[in-house]
């Protein structure tokens, strides 16, 4: 499925080519919010882009969505379906159909400023890099439980604009690299990681001498809906990701002991965190089930069955 009826500004020539690549689960009304604030770019003239959307969902729950869109886009389309649910397979079918100088990715739940492609290209110019990641801010439609914004859910770090990351900070969800970076990967992002493989990808990119650049100003906002609020959602997420973290490469010795350590105190810790007040009590909670879920990995239990907590 392809839009081809022209861009938002007219490419200098020689510009350079942006294939922005979105892998999507069962999130029909956020992609559509995404997608209308895509077709938004301010390209100033300085460079052309295209959208790759990748369902990851077999039952394509994505389809109607993209066709909608693209049957009056400004700007090229592309839609694919990964049927195996696997972020990491849907990563790599999204740049395998990349056909731009860069590959942006950008998460389904998000959405970027209007200057966020161009913000990402000059501060890769200016710095000379192999890519640019951005801040994912969050971003509520509703006021959440002020034990929610008490407790800075759902906030992630930034940092300066300049500063070259180390692989710890690599993620996908506000990212610009260099399509070159794929030449010599069939499979740039491993699917034996259920979650984490934007990190491991990132582990052996800087291993290999590669430089990725932090631009502070580059900002995507996070949709959290109330369903996030929910204290189950955000347990079952814990466990998947503690569940995840035993594949990371920097995993070790050490983190297990921490979990051992931590499971124990941390239950009785619970109460008193509680007297503190419900961020504290679901803060302390959501680490707990964190370090949890490590463990049942460890000892090879799944405790989260699917690949995404959507509800």
């Amino acid at each position: 499925m392809t839009s081809e009826k022209g861009y938002p500004n007219a490419p200098a020539a020689g510009s350079k080519h942006v294939s922005v690549c979105i892998c999507t689960y069962k999130r029909p009304e956020l992609l559509k919010r995404l997608l209308d604030e895509l077709v938004a770019q301010e390209t100033d003239g300085d460079f052309t882009y295209s959208i790759v959307v990748v369902d990851n969902d077999q039952l394509q729950s994505a389809q109607t969505v993209v066709s909608d869109f693209a049957a009056s886009a400004v700007v090229p389309v592309h839609y694919f379906v990964e049927p195996q649910q696997n972020i990491a397979m849907a990563r790599n079918r999204a740049v395998e159909n990349a056909d731009g100088d860069f590959v942006a990715f950008i998460d389904d739940d998000e959405f970027p400023i209007r200057r966020w492609l161009h913000t990402l290209l000059m501060t890769y110019n200016e710095y000379r890099c192999d890519g640019v990641l951005g801040p994912v801010k969050r971003y509520f439609d509703q006021t959440p439980p002020n034990w929610i914004l008490k407790g800075k859910f759902y906030e992630r770090p930034t940092y300066p604009t300049g500063l070259a990351i180390d692989w710890r900070k690599g993620r996908t969800g506000n990212v610009l690299l260099n399509k070159e970076l794929f030449a010599a990967e069939c499979r740039p992002f491993n699917p034996e990681f259920r979650q984490g493989e934007d990190q491991e990808f990132f582990n052996r990119m800087i291993t290999a001498g590669h430089v990725f650049i932090w631009c502070n100003e580059a900002v995507a906002y996070e949709v959290v809906p109330p369903l996030r609020w929910k204290r189950g959602f955000m347990l079952r997420r814990a466990l998947l990701r503690g569940a995840m973290e035993p594949q990371t490469p920097s995993f070790g010795f050490p983190d297990v002991v921490r979990s051992l350590v931590a499971v124990p105190v941390y239950l009785l810790a619970l109460p008193f965190a509680l007297m503190l007040g419900q961020h504290k009590f679901m803060s302390l909670l959501v680490s707990l089930f964190d370090h949890f879920g490590k463990l049942l990995a460890l000892v090879g239990i799944n405790p989260v069955k699917d690949q995404y907590v959507t509800e």
